[in-house]
């Protein structure tokens, strides 16, 4: 056998196996409510997301006069950009994080302080 004729068998069996490896990992995923985060703004998200979120007087005024609930704030920081460059990563004990989105036809701008056991949603701007 040449070397055109096994490489085509290799590329053929190796898209087969991709193809069932992907609806694989994305059936458990699905089922169990786990996915992979790898990039440093799915981490950050995440991290925030799994800890109790408290809120500051100002962002739950703010959230009223937007008209934003709970399911606009989850999408938010799960669908958010967070932004780094106006970020405070480096500081001690709480990290500073400002998460933009878009919901309801808006941008909102969410500065939330990620604490070791609690995330508190400090600022809430539309623009």
């Amino acid at each position: 056998m040449d070397f055109l004729k096994r490489l085509g068998f290799y590329l053929v069996g190796m898209s087969i196996g991709i193809v069932f490896l992907t609806m694989f990992l994305k059936k458990k995923s699905d089922e169990t409510g786990v996915y992979f985060c790898y990039l440093p703004n799915c981490r950050t998200l995440k991290d925030i997301r799994s800890k109790s979120m408290y809120y500051s007087d100002e962002a739950l005024q703010k959230l009223k006069e937007y008209q934003l609930d709970s399911t606009d704030v989850t999408y938010i920081l799960t669908e958010g950009d967070v932004d780094f460059s106006k970020s405070d990563t480096e500081s001690v004990p709480c990290k500073t994080y400002v998460i933009e989105a878009e919901r309801k036809q808006s941008n909102y701008i969410f500065t939330v302080q990620n604490c070791r056991e609690r995330a508190t949603i400090q600022k809430v701007a539309a623009q």
